[in-house]
């Protein structure tokens, strides 16, 4: 086999075609409802081709098969785990492996979840996670450790529970296997105040990067992050949130929230380091997973510090071939756009998107049954 990373598609990874949101996942979707039993669902129905969305086919050997590792962070019932149901499904076991960070006890079975490729797979070492918090890259850590125990796992995604995937697992594996880099979304900001000067001088100014949480890291990449501990302490110790807002809290506090220092960990913690370690030059410095950061405080919610939640009424077709049409992202803070590729072919942005709610994925089935 050379050199060059070929695209999988052999014939174990059951190649789709239906690459589309609207065509594979909610088509998918509605089979879950309509048919009594996920053994009934017609091993063909992602047979029509979508040609803007095609690997090339390379007959993968036993030896060269690497897993793609899914690790999600979750609360404990996860709203969209059928759409993962029939994702999986439609993959061989020998691609992908499964790891859950959920909270300590929470057990993944016939009775929490819809989706029985996350039967068992929460880790035992989980802890309780507060947003905001350098728990949460502790937990991201963790994940990590235990996906690294499986050699054949190459690279490893951060999920999050409320997290859809945009296209189907062959389109998805080829995209991140054939690339010779990790996605990490990370930009530097010169305005931006979150930076201790206490971290130094562990963390350098100079090194201190921001983005989302959401990766897809290569092996020795995520070898890297789940063995730090230098940097990892220093976030303990001086990245922490600020108070919530004034809506989010029952009571008030005092003093002016607002001018206390203010450092979320997981926008910070995995860019920072890789900056430290001079690794860049190996990392596309883009997510592959979509949220909306909305400014219109049309609801409460959407004023604070989460992305926009997708309910029943922001659900529609158009948003889904909005997010996957985009094909550059623009860093405002160093005047750099990002056109999207993989491997160097020039590919859609995003392969995942969150937040969705399960009532917002079933009016997106109810749109496709319409429409076909």
């Amino acid at each position: 086999m050379s050199k060059k990373k070929a695209a999988v598609g052999h014939d174990r990874l059951k190649r789709g075609s239906f690459c589309g949101f609207g065509s594979l996942l909610l088509l998918a979707f509605a089979l879950v409802f309509l048919l009594d039993s996920p053994t009934n669902w017609p091993s063909s129905y992602l047979s029509i081709e979508d040609r803007d969305n095609t690997w090339p086919e390379v007959d993968a050997p036993a030896s060269a098969r690497r897993k793609l590792a899914f690790l999600f962070i979750a609360r404990n019932r996860m709203p969209v785990d059928t759409v993962w149901d029939l994702f999986f499904h439609e993959a061989a076991k020998e691609f992908f492996s499964i790891y859950i960070h959920s909270r300590p006890g929470f057990i993944y079975n016939k009775r929490t979840t819809a989706c029985r490729y996350f039967y068992n797979r929460q880790i035992s070492t989980s802890i309780l996670v507060d947003w905001g918090e350098a728990s949460m890259i502790e937990a991201e850590k963790l994940l990590l450790v235990e996906a690294l125990k499986d050699p054949a796992n190459d690279r490893f995604v951060l999920v999050s529970d409320s997290c859809i995937p945009l296209y189907n697992f062959t389109y998805i594996y080829n995209y991140l296997m054939t690339s010779p880099k990790s996605f990490v979304d990370s930009f530097f900001d010169a305005k931006e105040s979150r930076y201790n000067p206490k971290m130094a001088p562990v963390i350098q100014r100079e090194n201190w990067r921001k983005g989302s949480q959401w990766f897809a890291l290569k092996r020795d990449h995520a070898a890297i992050v789940a063995a730090d501990a230098d940097v990892f302490r220093m976030f303990q110790r001086h990245c922490k949130r600020r108070p919530l807002p004034e809506f989010w809290r029952q009571q008030s506090m005092n003093g002016d929230p607002s001018k206390q220092h203010n450092c979320i960990p997981d926008e910070h913690y995995v860019q920072t380091l890789l900056a430290i370690k001079g690794l860049e030059d190996e990392v596309e410095r883009r997510g592959i997973t979509f949220s909306l950061w909305d400014q219109s405080g049309r609801i409460q919610e959407r004023k604070g510090w989460h992305p926009v939640t997708f309910a029943l009424s922001d659900a529609n077709v158009d948003l889904i071939r909005g997010i996957k049409n985009i094909t550059s992202i623009n860093y405002e803070a160093e005047y750099r756009t990002e056109w999207c590729t993989s491997n160097g072919t020039a590919q859609p942005c995003f392969l995942f998107a969150r937040k969705f709610t399960r009532h917002a994925a079933m009016k997106l089935l109810n749109l496709t049954l319409q429409a076909i």
